[in-house]
């Protein structure tokens, strides 16, 4: 009778940890989807700040050009889109005491927060999903495989 409860209690054991695990799943893939939507609303408001800053500047058609192309890139074209833009907004020189320069300033810092928080979960999804356990009973089955979103190093500085 002892058999019994050992075995009883052997099986809740490995049932209670491949239920936690797949919970574990779960989580980390809605929380790399979260951070995805999360980096695309910064990547659109930086896009938009850039829009207006490129209108209200003295009309700089580069870098409205730019941030169009980034506001209107379809998903395959997005990385290259913002990298462009990117590489636009590098080529400025900003200052703090205009508001439309720091608030692009303080949009880059966000994307560069909101993509490093995205490239944190994605990587976790990447590596539960690569767990024997988690393949063998197909728990990221339900959900899409995550993806970096690469693009370069967003972060602006005002020049005093």
């Amino acid at each position: 009778m002892t058999w019994v409860v050992g075995v009883v209690a052997i099986v809740v054991m490995v049932a209670s940890y491949v239920t936690w695990t797949a919970k574990r799943v779960d989580r980390l893939h809605a929380r790399a989807a979260s951070a995805g939507r999360a980096l695309d609303a910064q990547l659109l408001r930086r896009a938009a700040t850039a829009a207006v800053l490129a209108e209200e500047g003295g009309g700089n058609p580069d870098l409205y050009a730019a941030a169009r192309a980034a506001l209107d890139a379809r998903l395959d074209e997005r990385e290259a889109a913002e990298n462009d833009l990117t590489r636009m907004l590098r080529k400025l020189e900003f200052s703090s005491a205009d508001a439309t320069e720091a608030a692009i300033i303080t949009a880059s810092r966000r994307v560069a927060l909101a993509r490093q928080v995205h490239t944190d979960f994605v990587r976790d999804a990447l590596a539960v999903r690569s767990r024997p356990l988690v393949r063998a009973f197909r728990m990221g089955r339900k959900h899409s495989v995550p993806a970096y979103f690469d693009i370069d190093d967003t972060t602006l500085a005002a020049v005093s």
